[in-house]
C-alpha cells in the first residue's frame, strides 16, 4: 500500500483537476495565436498588398493553404461531412470575408471592426440554445465590456453609419459564430490539419467567383506583394484557423469566442509600432476595457 504525504499547508490538488488545468491553459494560450495574427492583417495589408483588393486577398490567403493541407494530409471528406465542410467554409471563411469586406468599403474606419465584436454575444447565445452551454452572467458581462472597449479602441468622431454596411457587419459577425457553434456541434472525424484544410478549400472556392466579379482579374504582384501574401497564407490562415478550431474543440464557445477581442488590440499596437500612428488617452482606456473583458471571460471556477 502507497501512502501519499503532503507538506504542511500545501493544498492538495485533485488528479482530475490537474489534468483540466494542464488541457485548459494551453488551450486557452494556442488558441488566442489565432486572433493575434488576424490582428496583423491590417498592416500587411496597408503596407504589403495591392490597394483595392480585399477579396483577392481573402482568396488567396484561403485557397492556396487549403490546398497545400489537403495535399499534405491526404484526408477527404466522406458521406455527409462533404455537405459540412461546404456550410462551415462558408460560414467561417468564405461569407464571413465576403460581408467583412461589405462592411469595411460602406463604414467608416472602426465601425466595422466594433460591429465585429458583437461576434462572442451571438456565439454565447447560439451555444446556449444548441450546445446547452450555460449562459453566464460573467460572459455577458465580459462581451458586453469587450464591445464597448472595441468602440472606444477603434472608433473615430464622426463616423456616420450606413444601413447596407451594418446590416452586412452583423451579418458577418453572426456568419462566424454561427460557424464557430456548428463546428463545436458537429465534431470533426478527422485530424485538426484536414479538418481545416477542407473548410479553407471551402471557403476559398465560394469567394473566388465573387473576387473575380467585383474586383476583375489579379493585377500583376510584386515580391512584396508576394511576400505579404505569403504571411497571410501561412501564418494568418492555416497556422491561425487550424489552431482556432481546436480552441473551438476543446473550450466552451463562449471562451473562444471572446478571444477574438484579441485581435483589435494587436492590430491597434501594430498600427503604433510599425506605422507611426498616435494612440489617445480614449484609445488606451478601450484597450484596458477590452483585456478587463477578456480577463473576465476566461476565469475558471474552482
Amino acid at each position: 500500500m502507497t501512502v501519499a504525504v503532503h507538506a504542511p499547508g500545501v493544498a492538495r490538488t485533485a488528479p482530475a483537476v490537474r489534468a483540466r488545468r494542464a488541457v485548459v491553459v494551453p488551450a486557452v494560450l494556442l488558441a488566442a495565436i489565432a486572433p493575434m495574427a488576424w490582428g496583423t492583417t491590417y498592416v500587411v495589408t496597408t503596407e504589403l498588398l495591392p490597394p483595392g483588393r480585399p477579396l483577392l486577398a481573402g482568396v488567396l490567403r484561403a485557397l492556396p493553404a487549403g490546398l497545400v493541407l489537403v495535399a499534405v494530409t491526404r484526408r477527404r471528406p466522406v458521406g455527409a461531412w462533404w455537405a459540412k465542410a461546404a456550410v462551415l467554409g462558408t460560414l467561417n471563411i468564405g461569407a464571413f470575408f465576403a460581408l467583412l469586406f461589405v462592411a469595411a468599403y460602406r463604414l467608416p474606419g472602426g465601425v466595422a471592426a466594433t460591429l465585429g465584436a458583437v461576434q462572442p454575444l451571438v456565439a454565447a447565445t447560439l451555444a446556449a440554445v444548441l450546445l446547452r452551454e450555460r449562459l453566464r452572467p460573467t460572459v455577458v458581462a465580459a462581451g458586453l465590456l469587450g464591445l464597448v472597449g472595441v468602440a472606444l479602441l477603434v472608433l473615430r468622431a464622426g463616423a456616420t453609419l450606413d444601413g447596407v454596411g451594418v446590416l452586412a457587419g452583423l451579418a458577418g459577425a453572426t456568419a462566424m459564430a454561427t460557424g464557430v457553434v456548428l463546428t463545436k456541434r458537429w465534431g470533426r472525424p478527422v485530424p485538426l490539419l484536414a479538418f481545416t484544410a477542407w473548410q479553407l478549400v471551402a471557403g476559398g472556392l465560394v469567394l473566388l467567383p465573387v473576387a473575380l466579379l467585383v474586383e476583375g482579374a489579379p493585377p500583376a504582384l510584386t515580391g512584396q506583394n508576394l511576400l505579404g501574401y505569403l504571411w497571410l497564407t501561412t501564418v494568418g490562415t492555416g497556422l491561425a484557423y487550424a489552431l482556432w478550431f481546436r480552441g473551438i474543440e476543446r473550450l466552451p464557445v463562449a471562451r473562444v469566442s471572446l478571444l477574438g477581442l484579441v485581435s483589435p488590440i494587436v492590430a491597434t499596437t501594430t498600427g503604433w509600432l510599425v506605422l507611426g500612428q498616435h494612440l489617445t488617452p480614449l484609445q488606451l482606456g478601450g484597450a484596458a476595457l477590452v483585456l478587463g473583458a477578456l480577463w473576465l471571460g476566461q476565469r475558471q471556477r474552482a
